[in-house]
């Protein structure tokens, strides 16, 4: 690792024609760092990782990985990353061992080296017993491990993940962190991941929340759940309307539906619940109170969860410029 970041972003930008999908966005990332971006799909994550990843040229703006410009030195940064896709790359139809060593051999893995190191990357990832099994025969999860044992293949300085667990269900998406975890104790290794998923944002030392192609905030997960401050009560009601009028009225909370409830935040929540339930004015059916989460410092920063801004759409405006090129 170089004595500085491994990664620094100054007001990087990507438009595609008149639809701005990145706007400005900067921030640095340490060496030894697991590094975050959290925000819906089309905030504009995977682009951002794209051009840091020398895929996408920057409309404006700079970016070094590895004390390399993504622009004027796009083979050195290359040699110097690993990278998991949001969608599957791997063939099918090779074995998992075949698929790594046609790996190893385009990055130049000199073969000296190479059979030792593909045994040491799966075995990390617990899949060298199944070292000559067609790939087509693995689970979501073992593609997915085996993925990122690829990425790791040539020992790079910088491993970027977009969206490693997507469409896995709970159980695998925490075994895959469970060996990420192991990975960054095991290998020297700075790791940059996009996420929409608030449970995953949380294994980051800091997370970027990055929403319409900006980033509204960087800290750690406890500093930016802990700025939220209060927690987050949600209630159900025959007329949801009526509720939020009361709530401003008679408590001058401002409330709004989210996630198919009635949703506000107060201080000490479990000590307001009595009172809500006798001076509200109306029957409340159910009531929930949680403390603050990354979804809460979400909706704090940009008035929304993320599952509302993936639902409104909002965030994907330049997917459907583009396909209208």
């Amino acid at each position: 690792m170089t004595a500085g970041p491994a990664i620094v972003v100054r007001d990087l930008r990507k438009s595609y024609g008149k639809v701005e999908a990145v706007k400005g966005v900067g921030f640095e990332v340490a060496p030894g760092e697991v590094f975050g971006f959290l925000g819906p799909n089309g905030a504009g994550k995977t682009t951002t990782i794209s051009m840091l990843c020398t895929l996408v040229n920057p409309t404006g703006g700079t970016a070094e990985v590895a004390g390399h410009d993504v622009v004027r030195e796009r083979d050195e940064v290359r040699r110097n990353i690993g990278l998991v896709f949001q969608d599957p790359t791997l063939d099918g139809y090779l074995s998992a061992e075949q698929n790594l060593r046609f790996h190893a051999e385009l990055y130049g893995v000199p073969k000296s080296v190479m059979g030792d190191r593909i045994r040491q990357v799966m075995e990390m990832v617990a899949l060298w017993d199944r070292k000559d099994a067609k790939v087509m025969t693995f689970s979501g999860g073992m593609k997915r491990r085996l993925e990122i044992a690829r990425g790791l293949l040539h020992s790079p300085r910088v491993l970027f993940l977009d969206e490693p667990t997507v469409g896995l269900d709970p159980q695998t998406r925490a075994a895959i962190w469970g060996y990420i975890n192991e990975l960054r104790r095991l290998e020297d290794i700075t790791i940059f991941m996009t996420t929409h998923y608030m449970d995953e944002a949380e294994y980051c030392d800091r997370i970027a929340i990055i929403d319409h192609g900006e980033i509204v905030v960087v800290d750690s997960p406890e500093a930016l759940k802990a700025g939220v401050g209060e927690d987050r009560v949600q209630i159900h009601t025959a007329d949801d309307a009526r509720a939020i009028a009361a709530l401003r009225d008679r408590f001058g909370l401002e409330a709004a539906v989210r996630d198919g409830a009635v949703t506000f935040s107060v201080a000490s929540g479990e000590e307001f619940v009595p009172r809500l339930f006798a001076e509200l004015g109306m029957p409340i059916r159910a009531v929930s109170v949680a403390r603050p989460s990354l979804d809460d410092v979400f909706m704090s920063y940009t008035g929304s969860t993320i599952r509302d801004a993936e639902a409104g759409g909002a965030g994907n405006a330049w997917m459907r410029a583009m396909a209208r090129r």
